[in-house]
């Protein structure tokens, strides 16, 4: 009995000195949104294996300000990704809150989720994340959830072919915005923005044609991976 009192005294004080651990400063919560920010960019435009050196300079801070934050690079990745996910989710949110045409929150949030880079990062981070870390879960079914919502709004004003999920969904706009190899082409986003317009065209209803397979959901594509 004396062992297990002596067990939840330790506990609850961990849970207090958790608890009464200092919030991040204003000026540090910035640096830590630049560093994600920056390493958001440089990834796409030099790979995963970008020198730490350069996202720290990118954002305009030192290393130790980044080392202090994230500890190493597997870390940085993690947080890179979550606020992708965080950052698409609350497109999606915004797009159906705001627009009341359901197609049309639907087309915002299509063009919106380009602007967060997810053709070009999914690939470069999917090895170097643990796909099973509970944040993720919760930021991946978050997600989900939302891009459901304004795909059911769509779909449900009549709007939406019914033999698409949003599996097909979000592979289209990875395909359609995974940077060309090489810098040959210029104003690639220029082209990505007409390219998923006319993807967008497609999938309004009454379907020109019938689809080959099922429809795709996320676990679909999880499980195939």
């Amino acid at each position: 009995m004396t062992a297990v009192v002596a067990c939840a005294k330790s506990g609850n004080a961990k849970f207090e000195k958790k608890r009464q651990q200092p919030r991040l400063r204003a000026d540090a919560l910035r640096n830590r949104e630049r560093l994600i920010a920056a390493a958001r960019e440089t990834m796409v435009e030099f790979g995963p294996e970008v020198p730490l050196d350069e996202i720290a300079r990118r954002a305009g801070v030192g290393n130790a300000t980044l080392y202090r934050h994230f500890a190493d690079r597997p870390e940085l990745i993690h947080h890179v990704t979550l606020s992708v996910m965080s950052r698409t989710a609350d497109r999606a949110e915004s797009a159906l809150a705001e627009e009341s045409d359901a197609f049309q929150a639907l087309r915002r949030f299509v063009h919106a989720a380009v602007e967060e880079r997810i053709g070009a990062l999914c690939p470069l981070l999917s090895d170097g994340v643990d796909r099973d870390h509970p944040d993720l879960i919760a930021a991946r079914e978050r997600l989900e959830a939302a891009v459901e919502a304004v795909m059911g709004a769509a779909r449900g004003s009549g709007q939406l072919r019914t033999d698409i999920a949003v599996g097909d969904l979000m592979v289209a706009i990875t395909q359609l915005t995974r940077p060309l190899p090489g810098n040959s082409c210029t104003n690639f986003d220029q082209f990505v923005h007409r390219h998923l317009q006319l993807f967008l065209d497609g999938l309004q209803a009454p379907a020109r044609s019938e689809l080959p397979g099922a429809a795709a959901t996320l676990d679909d594509l999880r499980r195939r991976s």
